[in-house]
């Protein structure tokens, strides 16, 4: 073996041992349920694992954009935005992502991943902060991370160590600029930022908000409406296609100036290919449905499946913290077991001591499936049933 091999083989087995080797199984499904394979062997499961929010992927209008898209435009784009690779939808889509989240502009990027690094590269220049809340998403870690910028890390949803990172950055850097970066929704907890806090706080400071809202399905939703909570206050509103509108990219929303910026310095959108039309279609239909009186329907729905499993929970995503790693595993396999997919969330996902089933639900779940899920769990001993009546809202 050479030095390489034999380091790639050591690495490999320290993986193993510590109890945390992951590989990739195959889920031939359309939606909640299908064949997972399992060794040589494929079983039917119902997945609790997808972050399709209100299950449209499989909208028939969405699938049906898609179509049209690859039939007009092809599989693939074929460069990056700024050479040939813009397509009439990319330009729809952006502007229909900016009036969903009430902003002058925004730009897609290829991936939610891509956007956080792009947004915070271009905006986290030398001389700059940047505040991370310590839970935040591996994009804004690594996006900070490759920034320019000074990094300061803030107790999770803490509005005053916030506070007193951002008084100390003005202290230790008279002038320079800052950022505050938080999810609205907590990828591994399922909990919320207090945002309307940290607005007042940016708002005092004169920072730059960065709110990632890829898991906000059900809010929250800050709006320029909502009694003056956005006034004075700069922010860019950073999402995904591929969880509530089930389909693949990432976007920056905010003010024209600041987009224009991000189209000439983002690197992760100058130098990458451009979505492909048949995603972007896709995002552009599932958008519309979002905006109607279906996509209300299907998050009242949701709404009524979270309080079906974990009543007063403010999103789809339920953590059940097991603690040990090989004891999140079995439970996971246990649950297996009862047709159930849940995934094992173990570090460096999570941290030491916390790894757990991350429960996520979708529109696209029956209430059957939910309560399925609920006794399972309760046989285990994780979480009890919790099977309150939905009021006649579920499918």
């Amino acid at each position: 073996m050479t030095a390489w091999a034999e380091w790639f083989d050591a690495e490999c087995r320290l993986v193993d041992e510590a109890g945390q080797w992951r590989a990739p199984r195959d889920f031939d499904a359309a939606g909640p349920a299908g064949l997972l394979t399992i060794g040589a062997n494929r079983a039917p499961v119902v997945s609790f694992a997808s972050n399709d929010y209100l299950g449209l992927s499989q909208h028939p209008d969405v699938k049906a954009a898609a179509h049209v898209a690859i039939d007009r435009w092809g599989t693939g784009a074929g460069a990056a935005r700024l050479i040939v690779g813009t397509r009439p939808s990319h330009g729809e889509l952006e502007a229909a992502l900016a009036a969903w989240r009430g902003t002058d502009a925004a730009v897609l990027f290829p991936t939610g991943f891509a956007a956080n690094l792009g947004v915070l590269t271009t905006f986290g220049g030398a001389g700059t902060t940047i505040c991370s809340d310590e839970r935040n998403h591996a994009s804004i870690i690594d996006g900070a991370r490759l920034a320019r910028a000074d990094v300061s890390i803030y107790r999770h949803a803490d509005p005053d160590d916030l506070d007193r990172a951002l008084t100390h950055a003005a202290v230790t850097r008279p002038g320079g600029r800052t950022i505050v970066a938080t999810d609205t929704v907590f990828s591994m907890d399922g909990d919320v930022a207090p945002v309307a806090a940290l607005v007042e706080i940016c708002r005092h400071h004169g920072s730059l908000l960065v709110l990632d809202e890829a898991h906000a399905v059900l809010g929250p939703d800050p709006t320029p409406d909502d009694d003056g909570l956005l006034d004075g206050v700069d922010l860019i509103r950073i999402g995904t296609l591929s969880k509530t509108l089930g389909s693949l990219g990432g976007f920056a929303a905010g003010t024209r100036r600041a987009v224009d910026l991000l189209v000439n310095r983002a690197r992760s959108y100058i130098f990458t290919t451009a979505g492909t039309p048949a995603d972007t279609a896709a995002g552009l239909a599932a958008l519309t449905v979002v905006r109607s009186a279906e996509g209300d329907a299907l998050r009242t729905h949701l709404r009524g499946l979270v309080e079906r499993l974990a009543p007063g929970h403010p999103s789809p995503i339920v953590p059940i913290v097991i603690g040990g790693e090989r004891d999140a595993v079995a439970a996971a396999q246990a649950l297996l077991d009862h047709g159930l997919l849940v995934p094992a969330i173990r570090p460096p996902t999570v941290a030491p001591g916390t790894s757990r089933l991350r429960v996520a639900l979708s529109a696209a779940h029956s209430i059957n499936q939910v309560d399925q899920l609920a006794v399972a769990l309760g046989s285990l001993g994780v979480a009890p049933p919790t099977l309150a009546p939905l009021d006649g809202v579920g499918r």
